[in-house]
């Protein structure tokens, strides 16, 4: 049996050396890759929803990896149509969100490990959603480090992408570099296995449902094929020179500084050079001169180009053209928007795109190094809706479901989310907007503290004020200490997180150390195969999951042996042999 890291290594270096793949499907026998995929995916919560059946990640075991392991070998493997829900979106609208089985769920996970292991090194450097060590803030980063002087946003959308995707198309695409037709077969039954909607079965015709594991992966790889379109065809013809031919009118201004600066004329000079900086030293209506750059996170699309506008039209049509008639797929036209870069923003990834350009105002060494640059800004709309969120009736709200919780949870609770907007838009000019975001969230706060006190908000602001140490120095928070017996306390604080911009995207801030997922606790423990209830060495052994311990803590002083075990532990997971999970669930 191979280890799955040396399985992934060699499909990884074939992907890289360009090599097809004729033996995809006997990977699929390696338990080890089973293991990895169960280590990947049994701590998400997700993994305790249930599919079209009952059957969740409790109860896991390593028969359950062998059975599905014989039926992959006899090709009698089925896949179990997802279970579709909606969920809503942020203009009003329902995205369906297909739910599988747990067993369906860890062979999609083993699938999708495979295929990018071999994929990933193929893939454009254009394309940042859904892969390893990229994401929006990648995207955003290579615009505004490479985009200086874009004159157009061109903004696009593929209508319905996940629902649309042809399943010729994608199994073509497979086909090119994957010559083994059992592995074809077991994707083109995932793509057919249909869904039930209110009980009801429903077929597929089309699209990889967005819920599913290997979802995001096929559409990468069917997406690839517009990145390399774009890349060898669109990029080449619009992009001409190499660089801008000189502006007569600034050619001539700093010509007559010069003279002027020969004679003596100091004052006059200066005046020319101020006029001078008045206008581009480049022609920007250069006949000779384009630029296209091209940016994709999943679906969403973005183009700079510099140029006149009908020739981004032209680019436009193209693009849907290409769509259409290879992809089988429609651009959304009224998603699909041509904006001016210096006087309208275009939206991508909830950010507003411009270029900055102003001729009055001046750098440090009086030059306008700052025009052409590409500006990433908070919309003022997003701005208003979160705070909104921390309001009700025009006052601040009170969460009546945080309120029974301890004020560790309370004050977590509000950090987090604060947090997470912090970061999601910390390449931002205007970062400093989330002041009053910060603010709003701390009424509500303090409010929703104060109903649970039945006290005052100067109260609960005396009660919690204190200070937190940051890079950029101390900083006035809201502090809660929880004591633990023999343990260190627990700290919780609102606040504290300095508004500072940073101009690069870090994933990564630590060497990279490769991760060995058959080696974690819960695969070890499952391995020795005894039970941690009653000691006694079962080779079935299975294991007990919990979607969260705080369920655990909700039962109070007559809570279960096997329960006070979890929360001794701290562990969302009990090995336990078949006759002890019995008696759990009875």
């Amino acid at each position: 049996m191979r280890h799955s890291t040396t399985v992934l290594g060699m499909l990884h270096d074939r992907g890289r050396r360009g090599v097809g793949v004729d033996d995809l499907y006997r990977q699929l026998y390696n338990p080890s890759l089973y293991l990895r995929a169960y280590a990947r995916l049994y701590a998400h919560p997700g993994a305790m929803t249930k599919g079209a059946t009952d059957e969740t990640v409790d109860a896991m075991s390593l028969n359950k990896i062998h059975q599905s392991i014989e039926l992959l070998k006899h090709e009698r493997f089925q896949w179990t149509p997802v279970r579709r829900t909606y969920i809503a979106k942020k203009n009003g609208k329902l995205r369906p969100l297909g739910l599988p089985t747990w067993t369906d769920k860890l062979l999609q996970e083993v699938i999708r490990s495979l295929l990018e292991a071999y994929y990933e090194p193929t893939f454009s450097d254009t394309s940042h959603g859904f892969r390893p060590g990229r994401g929006c803030h990648t995207a955003l980063s290579q615009m505004q480090r490479t985009w200086t002087g874009t004159h157009w946003f061109l903004e696009g959308d593929i209508k319905a992408c996940f629902d649309q995707l042809d399943h010729t198309v994608m199994l073509n695409i497979l086909a090119e570099k994957i010559h083994d037709n059992r592995f074809l077969r077991l994707i083109k039954e995932l793509l057919q296995a249909g869904y039930l909607e209110e009980w009801r079965y429903h077929c597929t015709l089309s699209g990889s449902p967005q819920g599913g594991v290997v979802s995001p992966l096929l559409s990468n790889i069917y997406l690839d094929k517009l990145d390399h379109y774009i890349e060898t065809e669109l990029l080449p013809s619009s992009t001409q020179g190499e660089e801008r031919q000189s502006n007569l009118a600034y050619k001539r201004l700093t010509q007559r500084a010069y003279v002027a600066r020969q004679k003596g004329e100091y004052q006059q000079a200066q005046a020319m050079v101020r006029l001078a900086q008045m206008l581009p030293r480049g022609d920007p209506f250069d006949p000779t001169y384009r630029r296209l750059r091209y940016v994709r996170y999943a679906d969403d699309i973005l183009f700079g180009f510099a140029g006149p506008k009908c020739e981004v039209e032209a680019i436009k049509s193209q693009l849907s053209q290409f769509l259409r008639e290879t992809l089988k797929l429609e651009l959304s036209q009224e998603k699909t928007l041509i904006t001016q870069a210096t006087t309208q923003p275009a939206r991508f990834l909830g950010y507003e795109i411009t270029v900055f350009h102003r001729n009055d105002q001046f750098g440090a060494r009086k030059r306008r190094t700052l025009n052409g640059s590409v500006r990433l800004r908070i919309p003022a709309d997003v701005v208003e809706r979160k705070r909104a969120q921390y309001k009700q009736g025009g006052k601040p709200l009170r969460r009546m479901t945080l309120a029974p919780r301890s004020d560790y949870t309370i004050l977590n609770t509000y950090q987090a989310e604060y947090r997470g907007l912090v970061q999601y838009y910390q390449l931002a000019d205007n970062l400093r907007w989330l002041t009053r975001v910060h603010w709003d969230m701390q009424q509500s706060l303090l409010h929703t503290l104060a109903m649970k006190f039945r006290r005052s908000k100067m109260a609960m602001v005396r009660r919690y004020r204190s200070t937190t140490v940051t890079p950029q120095g101390t900083r006035v928070c809201l502090k809660v200490t929880q004591e633990r017996k023999g343990k260190k306390p627990l700290v919780a604080t609102f606040g504290g997180i300095p508004l500072k911009r940073k101009k690069e995207a870090i994933l990564v801030d630590h060497p990279s150390v490769p991760i060995r997922y058959e080696r974690k606790e819960v695969i070890k423990r499952l391995m020795a195969a005894t039970c941690e209830l009653c000691g006694m060495r079962e080779e079935n052994s299975v294991v007990h999951h919990v979607r969260k311990l705080a369920e655990l803590e909700h039962l109070g002083k007559e809570r279960p042996y096997w329960a006070q075990v979890m929360l001794k532990r701290r562990r969302k997971t009990l090995i336990v042999c078949p006759s002890c999970h019995a008696l759990i669930h009875s």
